[in-house]
């Protein structure tokens, strides 16, 4: 039903600041833009990203309001070649350090961008650099998370990861592109609850039809959070089980 991710979502605090960290550092370039009365919303994408990448879409309120970062959304990740010297490139530019690789095992590391959100890094052999590889998200019941979301948007399990206090898994839809943004959902076996705050925004997935594939997940008792109609038909908002927003747009 569901195609590949469209775009993540997040708030940020100074629209031109946040802009200009991701153009000046990863060579984002704008792609969208939409101005409305209250908001602004600017789609960025690397240089030589396809169109089965997903962009990042940075989201301003006019009212210059703050914003909590909560634990239940968890990072975004970016592709380059190679992790210490896409870091090092990094620290040279001053970006803050927050992880470095030796600190990760030399497998990733981290920045922050100036709202906080955390960006990893990670080395891959295809897509555009700097293109997002996946968004990591935390859950509160694996199994049920990874069933809802084989059941709402017949995504698969397309790779995991375990670990000795926690367990990665990452799903997509099973015709995605290699270049195709992944969810990554994160179940810390402590059993801890998260906190959604509003730093944060969603997930965004391509439908075909917007109506009837909004029908398809109403048929498969998805949240009715905001339908199509409430939207102006150009858009409408489920949540998953943990209660992360998901968009779907037609493309």
């Amino acid at each position: 039903m569901v195609g590949v991710l469209d775009h993540v979502m997040c708030r940020v605090e100074d629209l031109e600041e946040s802009m200009a960290f991701y153009q000046d550092h990863f060579g984002y370039e704008e792609v969208g833009r939409w101005d409305a009365e209250t908001f602004t919303n600017v789609h960025l994408a690397p240089e030589g990203a396809s169109d089965d990448d997903a962009t990042l879409e940075l989201t301003y309120n006019h009212d210059g309001r703050s914003y909590t970062m909560g634990d239940a959304w968890g990072h975004i990740a970016v592709r380059v070649d190679d992790v210490y010297e896409a870091y090092d490139e990094l620290m040279e530019a001053g970006v803050d350090d927050y992880r470095d690789p030796e600190s990760c095992g030399g497998q990733y590391a981290f920045v922050k961008d100036p709202d906080g959100h955390e960006i990893e890094i990670v080395e891959r052999d295809y897509g555009a650099r700097w293109s997002l590889d996946h968004t990591m998200i935390r859950v509160e019941n694996a199994e049920e998370a990874i069933g809802w979301y084989q059941r709402a948007l017949d995504y698969e399990l397309v790779r995991r990861s375990e670990h000795d206090s926690f367990a990665l898994y990452f799903m997509a839809p099973s015709d995605a592109p290699e270049e195709a943004m992944t969810v990554e959902l994160t179940y810390n076996y402590d059993g801890d609850g998260y906190e959604m705050g509003d730093s944060w925004g969603h997930l965004a997935a391509r439908v075909d039809d917007l109506e009837a594939d909004w029908e398809t997940l109403m048929r498969r008792d998805a949240d009715d959070y905001r339908d199509p109609e409430s939207c102006d038909y150009n858009y409408a908002f489920t949540k998953d089980c943990d209660g992360h927003e998901i968009e779907l747009v037609e493309r």
